[in-house]
């Protein structure tokens, strides 16, 4: 393999991909990598049956976290346009990593958003995390787009006359988590609605979407819908799989 082609994915380690594309090539990248928290891929997450879902994940050592994102980030940084952005997910527990690396590799950090989700693991002896961080960043902060009308109009107000697209801006986000449907599943996903709400903001038609952690494929598929290329890596061959069979399924309608 020795050319990338857009609206595809691969079977492949992401720094080897993305080695392979071209510098200042990708115009948005948004990625949930792994949290190197000891995850159980199989266990019965929201309860679903454990057998359903599908092993493989791939999980990073927590001494070896560091590297392991200054790794990625480095050719991150490399194939991004200068007009380009970056989200970047991540739970609590190697927070510090991922902002050391963002700092290191050169990129700036344009707002640090909090995902709040509907529900977390109930715990006794400390307080339930129910959010997941999102870093916001950027190669070029002069030249970074940002569409601020893309969902709603500058004078759009709710019914209490409050400002609509102030709202959607704000940097607290609570967007319920997707519950699987069917006997297939990956263990964890990010809702298409968030997944959305990024690309209308950091993106236009036809740009170039990435992600490197491509997992069961939801950021490729609802750039698909958007009317977005797209590009995604996955190790695990099952995961690769699975998503390359939503992508052919083409399975979103997302709401307007």
């Amino acid at each position: 393999m020795n050319k990338i082609q857009p609206n595809k994915i691969y079977n492949i380690d992401c720094i080897k991909g993305m080695g392979l594309l071209p510098p200042k090539k990708i115009d948005l990248i948004i990625t949930d990598p792994p949290f190197a928290i000891n995850f159980k891929a199989s266990k019965a997450n929201y309860n679903r049956t454990a057998s359903r879902v599908m092993k493989g994940y791939n999980e990073i050592k927590p001494e070896d976290y560091y590297d392991f994102t200054y790794g990625w980030m480095a050719e991150a940084y490399r194939i991004l346009k200068e007009s380009g952005s970056m989200y970047v997910f991540s739970g609590w527990n190697n927070l510090k990593d991922i902002l050391s690396s963002l700092d290191e590799v050169g990129f700036v950090t344009v707002n640090h958003i909090i995902w709040k989700y509907q529900f977390g693991v109930v715990t006794k002896k400390k307080f339930v995390t129910s959010h997941y961080h999102c870093l916001y960043v950027c190669k070029n902060p002069k030249k970074r787009i940002f569409f601020p009308f893309s969902r709603f109009k500058q004078k759009s107000k709710t019914k209490e006359g409050r400002s609509l697209h102030y709202k959607d801006k704000e940097d607290v986000w609570e967007i319920k988590r997707e519950y699987w449907t069917g006997d297939e599943k990956t263990p964890t996903k990010l809702p298409a609605e968030l997944i959305k709400k990024i690309i209308q903001y950091s993106s236009k038609k036809n740009d170039i979407i990435l992600d490197p952690f491509l997992g069961s494929g939801q950021v490729a598929i609802v750039s698909k819908s958007l009317g977005r290329k797209y590009i995604g890596y996955e190790i695990v061959k099952k995961y690769y799989n699975f998503a390359k069979k939503r992508l052919d399924k083409n399975v979103y309608r997302l709401k307007k």
